[in-house]
């Protein structure tokens, strides 16, 4: 679990006129594919085609347009990484196991889908900052972290500023499972309690409820906040 990955989007069986996998190719008659298929429900498929579905599936995170948003621009990442950026579409392909595989491009994805699930605000103070690149003040927060073996999947994440996001990873912070604000008030400093004036209030989630933290998440967490308290 902790290795799987989600793609941007789905990618849908037929795309663009074509199916993506190129055994299908050869049945002259669309009509036919579904008969072609049945009893191979579960099938190998060639690393070529498996490669192109990888890359059509994260092709958002790849986009050279949202390379700052994402901090995957020259700053942020290190010569290997930008190699494999660089390549070319079909380059990429070939080397679809190292960028699965990079932390950086990991991450970034793991961003873009935490960010866009809360609109970019932060989960706790309910601030929204955006700069002009499209790169938002809020950061993607593993709850279960990353270390421990925690998936860098959206229910696994909540969107949080600077600040917020380092009290959250050292369990200064938690959540309830009905997602209100648990603060260990001997250990935050009291300059920072006034970011948690509405602890009994309910955090910012995001619109679509399957995206929510999941509780045995947040239940992991708690332990080690449980712990500090």
């Amino acid at each position: 679990m902790a290795e799987y990955q989600e793609f941007d989007e789905p990618v849908p069986f037929f795309q663009g006129g074509r199916y993506w996998e190129t055994a299908l190719l050869v049945v002259a008659d669309p009509s036919r594919v579904g008969a072609f298929l049945q009893g191979k429900s579960i099938r190998t498929i060639p690393e070529s085609d498996f490669a192109a579905i990888v890359r059509a599936g994260l092709s958002e995170t790849l986009a050279a347009d949202n390379a700052i948003r994402l901090e995957l621009d020259p700053r942020h990442v290190d010569g290997p990484t930008q190699e494999l950026l660089d390549l070319p579409l079909v380059d990429q392909e070939r080397r679809i196991e190292q960028i699965l595989t990079n932390r950086k491009i990991r991450e970034a994805s793991f961003r873009r889908k935490v960010c866009d699930a809360y609109d970019s605000r932060c989960a706790i103070t309910g601030l929204r900052i955006v700069n002009g690149g499209g790169k938002s003040e809020a950061q993607a927060a593993h709850i279960w972290s990353v270390a421990d073996g925690g998936p860098d999947v959206v229910q696994n994440g909540i969107a949080l500023s600077a600040t917020v996001h380092w009290l959250f990873d050292r369990h200064l912070i938690s959540l309830t499972d009905d997602y209100r604000i648990l603060v260990s008030h001997n250990k935050v400093p009291s300059e920072l309690r006034m970011l948690f004036a509405k602890q009994m209030d309910r955090i910012h989630l995001p619109a679509d409820e399957r995206l929510w933290p999941h509780p045995a998440y947040l239940a992991l967490h708690r332990e080690k906040f449980s712990g500090i308290v």
